[in-house]
């Protein structure tokens, strides 16, 4: 059973935004559905804000119609059988699974598992961009590259989405960070915490090797970036598989794709409730404008998230 008192309020239809065409911010519909009910240990989210991601409507095309974002912010709403934390009424965010309906809608149900505690310094736009970059961050840097103290990082990328994250969460665990932007984004860079920042379009001098690249780029940088490493360096890429290495070069390569996880998404609502870590927001569409918000995400100039307004606090 779900808990029946607070889905007996919830209102049988909602309006979503549903893919129903492999066409992009074109095959995107705003619309009426049903509301949908918690399974057993899902939790019913009130969505007050859900965050796009770039490319993002390339992953559903195999089972449309869709809903898409996968990192929201929002209150629950309802509980179902099994479910005792969080609470009815709780501020909470997530990244949610992306075999799943996503959050861009009036309510989504999400495993309790994945939610934790909306940071409290940060309103529900700067809450719901920050689960799927800080996570790819926050996993490349440290569960894949093993990140150190006094350690030097290579972040490519870095006033991107993912990047400028990374660079604030490097510099936050004192390693020594060299980031890559365009010409102008590179004091964005510094203001985030960057040690040395390099002209993406001009990178003919490369630093003194480094232990750990994090590439967000791909294309040309991922096939130079084994020449950046130190032997037995760490080469992650979220963008493409890293190039074929040879044995002798002693470097550890590899590509990996975010995965949902509570105790990090807590940890980092720590960092950005203490002010060592701050989401860039681009822009902010309301929920019935989503196909110029998907537009927009996909425009080579946006700094930070693109967020889709869905409801009010």
């Amino acid at each position: 059973m779900t808990s029946g008192p607070a889905l007996e309020k919830l209102p049988p239809t909602m309006q979503a935004v549903r893919l129903h065409t492999a066409r992009g911010a074109k095959g995107l519909e705003y619309e009426q559905v049903e509301t949908p009910r918690p399974s057993e240990d899902e939790v019913l989210v009130r969505v007050v804000a859900a965050a796009i991601t770039r490319d993002e409507l390339d992953w559903p095309v195999d089972r449309l119609p869709a809903t898409p974002s996968y990192e929201f912010s929002g209150t629950v709403a309802a509980l179902g059988q099994g479910v005792s934390e969080p609470t009815i009424g709780d501020p909470v965010y997530a990244l949610s699974g992306f075999a799943r309906d996503g959050a861009a809608a009036d309510f989504v149900t999400v495993p309790a598992s994945v939610l934790a505690p909306k940071p409290a310094a940060l309103d529900h736009m700067q809450s719901a961009a920050l689960p799927l970059a800080a996570l790819t961050a926050w996993q490349g840097l440290f569960d894949r590259g093993q990140l150190e103290e006094g350690q030097r990082v290579l972040i490519s990328g870095a006033a991107g989405g993912v990047g400028h994250l990374a660079v604030q969460l490097a510099r936050g665990r004192g390693a020594y960070v060299i980031g890559t932007a365009s010409a102008a984004k590179i004091e964005t860079v510094r203001n985030n915490g960057a040690n040395e920042v390099l002209d993406a379009s001009d990178f003919t001098d490369p630093p003194e090797p480094v232990d750990l690249v994090f590439d967000t780029v791909g294309g040309d940088f991922l096939q130079r970036s084994p020449g950046l490493l130190r032997p037995g360096g760490t080469l992650i890429s979220i963008s493409e598989d890293p190039p074929e290495l040879p044995p002798e070069d002693r470097i550890h390569a590899e590509y990996f794709v975010v995965e949902p996880n509570r105790d990090q998404l807590s940890a980092i609502a720590g960092l950005a409730e203490n002010g060592a870590l701050s989401p860039a927001i681009d822009s902010v569409f309301p929920l019935s404008q989503a196909r110029a918000a998907f537009s927009r995400s996909m425009e080579r100039d946006t700094r930070g998230k693109v967020i889709l307004k869905v409801s009010d606090d």
